[in-house]
């Protein structure tokens, strides 16, 4: 093993420059010869350091230990993960940037210096989760929804705009340009990045990232390493300090063939999903390999790639090769730097051939058959249930009877047979369950591959000169990933046919995907309320929690471009788009699947000539200054953020309130009472505030006392910045199901001492007052979803100090720490119901702030009556630094102490 950083210090060079790169050879002896056999995601991290290595944070240790990395999960020791950069989108990243406006105020405070708290590594902020699709079905929305966009989020723009000028290291991307993930593709990221030296070097290093969005895997796709995080751990990463993770099982990934007619990449992306959770790769980093990557475009890779939290792995990562390097000249990177790239993977080990290179190690290997893949969809409330197009009609009419549930919602014979008069437009319909509400081309898994994008257009020309139209009942959507999307599909001629059909451009953004979808037209929803009628949305996005979409659109799939334009066509879920019309066209006369479906060779033909570097180019030429009214936008450069009591967007929060320069011991927990208790895959979605904001919830209760319209609520995600919405937001979600009030389903619980059923923001404030701290008890995958550390900071200002869960997704569990939050998990076998635990006790937990990774704590939980449960379970500090953390009450005090005593 090396022993001093210089040994491992490497030069090229090309067109008189010189390179210098630190080398994974040079870990190797004559008798060892490794590297090549490691996974490529695991030579990455190895790289990082080696490189960055400095004795303390970063050590020979944790070189030695990653460079044993094993498949037979015999690796110990953690991994210091210091990455190249952070990419923030605006609804994570304002609670990011607000949190780091109050570490200033906060180190003033102190009588430090607020310009210590400046990011250390480049961050990009892209604007993309705010415009909602207010406007849909004509020409103008694109227009009219960015004027609305501007209008609601003045204040969150104005203050992202301070944080531009205020901080080094920090650009924002404005909106109307695209979504966080196409954009870092197609533009960001760099693959390599190059660092000017003193002495006249230039040094490489692979591109790295974490991003304040779990879909930040997509930017795996380009063999860039990097992974969605929440955004105090995003923070961390900004001012410098590693985030430490246990050495990772790499699951390997064959793909062999090719995708045969009828299948796409989000085909592909959907089984891989539905194949990967039921390995339960949760926490794993997944590699994909094998010689039928060789006939996957990078397109088609990041579609896979994209889904990474919805199979529950950490990355799902595709080492360099070919296919990368003729992406980055496709997209337009400069010739020279791709071909330093080019050289500097293939010398350090980092570059992949399919077909000729020995497979790497791995601590499984799954094969998937590209040849196997068929047309799917995925519903109606989870991504990993994948339906087979052929068989969707039949599992639509099984979930509508099936008890209600993750997979159910258990109508009646009665009701399945109902059938709802709607006029609309002067045109009746007969609306049944199944009636499509929303179809939306959306999202950043599909909108970045223009192979099926194409084709969603070449549906909409066919079904356009047949003569078939989309019933008026079906708001439709079409919000590309990024400008480039809607360059081709002009310069191929095929947006008009799908204008023609209502999906006219409503955003550049992150719409329908994330629940902005805006409001159905206002006959549709009151027949919806009044008849409680079960509809559905297609979407090509890649989530479909309950109540995530919209209010009142109960099943969601997830499908393919072409296949949004078919449902939308059709009308209905409740159909065999395989062997029934899919409606009826000029003379009555039945159109079907066949007649729709475009050929590979159709469009591969379209791509050959439509999408060309050019259009990257002329696109992303004016990225940071092409959006005038946000170059119009007004603000300072203070180093000190100038609060407004009056703003309901904008906050300094109070997670410094009664702070200590020192810190103080953690206590053992005592009599806690139970705010909430859930079963399993209960996501972020629900946690989190999410979507719309109810009239009557307290946040809308809130907003209304402080003057604000219901009209102008926006959206809880636009409100991020502001803690007081945002707790009263938490697990306020209606489609959450305490089992405390289990006849009740929406955010409510008991408040213990009357027995009184309220809502569970309003409990936790009752028990504030009586000072009594909670805790939560939880199923299976508690946390699964979304990036979102609100999901714990909420619960964190609402008094919870403990959750004990059956187990965790990683995100998740990560966020808890950080806001001081102990993750206890339940001994295998064990739970809630089975230990007799029914949320009437009150909990006393035994934890020693000097207790290590992974051990075991004692619960006491007391009856009403007195008597004792006591049981055991696994303290989830997944790393030693978790426990610092814990022992400061979370990551931003321990910030504060160290920058006051630097």
């Amino acid at each position: 093993m090396i022993t001093t950083k210089q040994s491992s210090e490497k030069f090229f060079e090309m067109n008189h420059q010189k390179y210098r790169y630190y080398s994974l050879a040079s870990l190797e002896t004559e008798q060892s010869s490794f590297v090549s056999k490691l996974p490529f995601s695991i030579r990455v991290l190895l790289e990082s350091i080696i490189r960055q290595k400095n004795g303390t944070g970063i050590t020979q240790e944790h070189i030695d230990n990653l460079a044993k990395w094993s498949s037979k999960h015999e690796s110990k020791g953690e991994v210091p993960f210091k990455p190249a950069r952070v990419i923030l989108q605006d609804f994570t990243g304002v609670p990011a940037v607000v949190d780091l406006a109050s570490l200033r105020k906060t180190i003033a405070d102190f009588g430090g210096d607020p310009s210590k708290i400046n990011p250390e590594v480049p961050v990009d902020l892209v604007v993309d989760h705010s415009v909602q699709v207010d406007v849909a079905g004509i020409k103008q929305a694109l227009q009219l929804n960015m004027k609305m966009e501007f209008q609601r989020n003045q204040e969150r723009y104005k203050f992202l705009s301070w944080a531009q000028k205020a901080f080094d290291n920090y650009r924002v991307v404005p909106p109307a340009t695209g979504i966080v993930h196409q954009v870092n593709i197609e533009y960001l990221a760099t693959v390599v990045t190059q660092k000017n030296q003193e002495d006249g070097t230039i040094l490489l290093y692979p591109d790295t990232l974490v991003g304040t969005d779990s879909h930040t895997t997509m930017v795996n796709a380009l063999g860039v390493l990097g992974w969605g995080v929440g955004g105090i751990e995003a923070e961390a990463s900004m001012l410098g300090e590693p985030s430490y993770f246990p050495i990772p099982e790499v699951v390997g990934v064959r793909f062999v063939n090719e995708l045969s007619f009828g299948a796409t990449a989000t085909d592909l992306a959907l089984k891989v999903t539905q194949v990967l959770r039921e390995q339960k790769v949760v926490g794993k980093f997944v590699e994909f390999f094998g010689s039928g990557l060789v006939s996957l475009s990078l397109a088609d890779r990041a579609t896979v790639a994209n889904m990474a939290p919805e199979y529950g792995a950490t990355c799902g990562f595709f080492p360099v090769d070919d296919e990368t390097i003729r992406y980055l000249r496709l997209t337009g990177r400069e010739k020279e730097a791709v071909a330093v790239t080019e050289r500097y993977l293939k010398e350090n080990q980092l570059f992949y051939d399919p077909i000729n290179d020995i497979e790497p190690a791995y601590t499984k290997v799954i094969e998937i058959d590209l040849s196997k893949i068929q047309a799917n969809l995925a519903g109606p409330k989870r991504p990993q249930d994948l339906v087979p197009l052929t068989e969707m009609k039949t599992a639509f009419e099984e979930v509508v009877k099936a008890p209600a549930g993750l997979q159910g919602y258990g109508l009646s014979k009665a009701q399945r047979a109902q059938s709802v008069a709607l006029e609309l437009d002067g045109v009746h319909h007969q609306l049944k369950p199944g009636a499509v509400a929303i179809a939306a081309i959306t999202s950043c898994t599909n909108t970045s591959n223009p192979y099926v994008m194409l084709s969603a257009g070449l549906v909409a020309k066919k079904a356009a000169e047949l003569g078939l139209q989309v019933p008026n009942y079906v708001k439709t959507s079409l919000a590309p990933g990024s400008k480039v999307v809607t360059a081709y599909l002009e310069k191929a001629g095929l947006l008009p046919y799908l204008e023609q059909l209502g999906f006219h451009l409503v955003g550049y953004g992150c719409t329908t995907c994330i629940g902005n979808s805006g409001a159905l037209k206002s006959e549709v929803e009151a027949v919806i309320k009044d008849n409680d009628l079960l509809t559905a949305g297609v979407l090509s996005g890649n989530r479909n929690f309950e109540g995530r979409i919209h209010p009142l659109v109960k099943a969601n799939y997830l499908a393919s471009p072409p296949l949004v334009v078919l449902y939308a066509l059709a009308g209905t879920v409740d159909i065999d788009v395989m062997k029934e019309p899919i409606g009826l066209g000029e003379n009555g006369i039945p159109v079907y699947f066949n007649d729709l479906w475009p050929s590979r060779d159709e469009i591969k033909e379209l791509i050959d000539t439509c999408v060309t570097p050019e259009l990257y180019k002329q696109e992303y030429a004016r990225v940071f200054s092409d959006n005038e009214e946000w170059n119009h936008i007004e603000t300072n450069a203070e180093a000190l953020y100038g609060w407004e009591e009056s703003s309901t967007y904008i906050a300094n929060p109070p997670y410094f309130t009664g702070m200590t320069k020192e810190r103080e011991s953690r206590k053992p927990l005592e009599k806690l009472a139970v705010l909430a208790k859930f079963g399993d895959s209960v996501t972020t979605d629900h946690i989190s505030p999410a979507g719309s904001i109810q009239k009557n919830s307290p946040a809308g209760q809130y907003l209304i006392d402080r003057g604000v319209e219901v009209r102008e609520f926006n959206s809880y995600g636009a409100r991020r910045g502001h803690h007081e919405v945002m707790m009263r937001g938490t697990l306020a979600n209606i489609r959450i199901r305490n089992q405390l009030v289990p006849e009740i389903e929406g955010g409510y619980t008991i408040f213990g001492p009357t027995q009184e059923k309220m809502a569970i923001y309003d409990a936790a404030m009752k028990y504030q007052k009586q000072g009594t701290k909670l805790v939560i008890l939880a199923g299976d995958d508690y946390g699964m979803g979304s990036s979102r550390d609100w999901a714990a900071k909420g619960v964190q200002l609402l008094g919870v100090e403990a959750v004990i869960a059956k187990s965790y997704e990683r995100i998740h569990r990560s966020n808890l720490v950080m806001m001081g939050v102990l993750p206890l998990q339940f001994k295998h076998g064990e739970d809630a119901d089975s230990l007799g635990l029914t949320g009437t006790e009150l909990f006393d937990i035994a934890i020693d702030e000097t207790k290590g990774i992974l051990d075991d704590v004692t619960v006491t939980a007391t009856k009403p009556d007195g008597e004792k449960i006591i049981f055991e379970t696994i303290l989830r500090f997944d790393s030693a630094v978790d426990i610092t953390y814990y022992q400061h009450g979370g990551i931003l005090p321990m910030v504060i102490r160290k920058k006051l005593q630097s």
